[in-house]
């Protein structure tokens, strides 16, 4: 067995890693074709995509409207024997849509006011409404996935 598949993780493994963070680097391609990482709160949909939101002018809309292909990297570890992450490519699709840019804003804030009954939760949708409407939602389904956790390595590098 390679080194490499020594250290890949489950399908499991990754969805519970990318369920622990909060943030991951989105690298859009530039206008300069110079990668262009940005952190990203984000949101793990049950088919594995992530999805994520950010203003529709920002420099990393126009970089994926003229070039939708992206990598997307969550890491963590301070060590060597403590480095694992996540590495997809994929493409991103941009979804202009309100009620979806206010569901992923509450989703990867944590559901801010988890206990607000149905009147209490709407009047949160509607006080984010005017900022969710100068925004869009991108989401990235994986297409192909590279996953490292050097803890398998039990101490042997």
């Amino acid at each position: 067995m390679s080194r490499r598949d020594q250290i890949r993780m489950s399908d499991q493994e990754i969805r519970s890693f990318l369920a622990e963070h909060k943030t991951l680097i989105l690298t859009s391609n530039g206008p300069a074709g110079f990668p262009h990482p940005m952190p990203m709160w984000y949101v793990l949909e049950s088919d594995g995509a992530i999805r994520m939101t950010t203003y529709a002018r920002s420099q990393k809309v126009e970089n994926l409207r003229r070039d939708p292909r992206v990598a997307v990297l969550a890491e963590s570890g301070t060590e060597y024997q403590e480095l694992r992450g996540v590495l997809f490519y994929g493409q991103a699709e941009l979804i202009d849509d309100t009620e979806q840019v206010i569901d992923t804003l509450l989703a990867a804030a944590g559901n801010p006011a988890p206990d607000a009954d149905a009147e209490q939760q709407q009047a949160i949708r509607e006080g984010m409404r005017k900022n969710a409407s100068k925004r869009v939602v991108i989401r990235v389904k994986p297409e192909r996935v590279v996953s490292w956790n050097h803890a398998k390595l039990g101490g042997v590098y």
